[in-house]
């Protein structure tokens, strides 16, 4: 017989699940809707079922509506969809791997390190992987920014607050100068392309870069969902986890690869997009608890939700302009951050 506990947490993950699933659909059809061009939703739906071989009488008759919806709208919506739940997920596995509730690809340089890889490619030219070689060269700078950052902050078997953020304020610093320096080497193509992965915008994607971001962001919220039972492990404490089978090293080095795929392969096509690994994974743990399988899984849900809903915010709050999401996430996650900060000073009696 389940404890009322364990009933509880599960009743209150299956409610998460229906209630993200709700939003992340309505966000998906209002941002097929809305835009320049408004779309009525009948016409949405008539042209998703006639593309899967069902026709209606809601199929839309204007070309310019369909080339609407299947050249940039509904690319744009499948892109946010899968970056948000790639650095949702990445800033779950940090968090478990890190045991610190401040671990987060842009808050401690991750997403910089994949930026400056990215930019790098720009400016050289770099085009032998054809579509891959943006993906490949934000995994490497990410990778690097994540392994400085693990075996800086990591001390005695634990990483502390202070270390784990002034580790970020450098490698965000060094990688900040890193994109100044290329983009002062760059020409003027190439310099308004980094200035874009700067800022972080979900405008012009495209198909074939969702298909790239889709492969990285499922194999990668699978295989964290499969560690998932090591990682509550791990929470245990590393002697536990050890006595348990659990190889540590291996187990955190994996996931340091895991992140900087998840985090480079979205930042290579949108840029930096900061605090969505910060906070989704916090409201879910709150609901669902520390158990990292559904947590990884429900906030892999949660960021897609949260990114289809922040881009279609980006969209309309300007007329005529398309706001940079990288600038909204900010806005949002900062003073969630300045909370989580006041809140982990008041329970240690310090920021060690």
């Amino acid at each position: 017989m389940a404890a009322p506990g364990a009933v509880t947490r599960r009743s209150r993950g299956l409610t998460l699940s229906l209630l993200l699933t709700a939003i992340l659909l309505l966000g998906v059809l209002a941002s097929a809707v809305a835009g320049q061009l408004p779309i009525a939703p009948t016409d949405v739906l008539g042209s998703v079922l006639r593309a899967i071989g069902i026709d209606t009488a809601w199929a839309p008759d204007d070309a310019v509506v369909e080339s609407t919806l299947w050249a940039v709208r509904f690319p744009r919506i499948m892109m946010s969809l899968l970056v948000g739940a790639a650095l949702a997920a990445a800033g779950a596995v940090m968090q478990a791997i890190f045991g610190n509730p401040l671990a987060e690809p842009g808050v401690v340089g991750v997403s910089a390190g994949a930026a400056l890889g990215a930019s790098i490619a720009i400016a050289a030219g770099i085009t032998a992987l054809g579509g891959w070689s943006l993906a490949v060269f934000a995994f490497a700078g990410s990778l690097l920014a994540t392994l400085i950052v693990y075996f800086v902050s990591r001390a005695n078997g634990r990483t502390e607050v202070v270390t784990l953020l002034l580790t970020g304020i450098a490698v965000n610093a060094v990688a900040g100068a890193g994109l100044a320096l290329v983009q002062f080497l760059s020409d003027s193509a190439s310099r308004e392309q980094i200035v874009f992965w700067q800022l972080g915008s979900l405008n012009g994607s495209r198909w074939p870069e969702v298909a790239i971001v889709g492969v990285v962001c499922v194999a990668g919220v699978i295989v964290a969902a499969s560690l998932g039972r090591r990682y509550d492990l791990l929470s245990l404490g590393e002697r536990n986890a050890r006595h348990l089978g659990v190889d540590i090293e291996r187990l955190r080095m994996g996931s340091i690869v895991l992140v900087a795929l998840l985090t480079g392969v979205a930042v290579a096509f949108c840029g930096i997009i900061a605090f969505v690994g910060l906070v989704v994974p916090h409201i879910i743990r709150m609901a669902v608890g520390p158990t990292h399988r559904p947590l990884i899984i429900a906030s892999a849900v949660g960021g897609g939700a949260l990114l289809v809903l922040a881009d279609l915010l980006t969209r309309t709050l300007i007329a005529g302009a398309d706001l940079p999401i990288g600038i909204l996430t900010a806005l949002v996650g900062g003073p969630f951050f300045f909370f989580l900060l006041a809140r982990q000073r008041s329970r240690s009696g310090g920021w060690a």
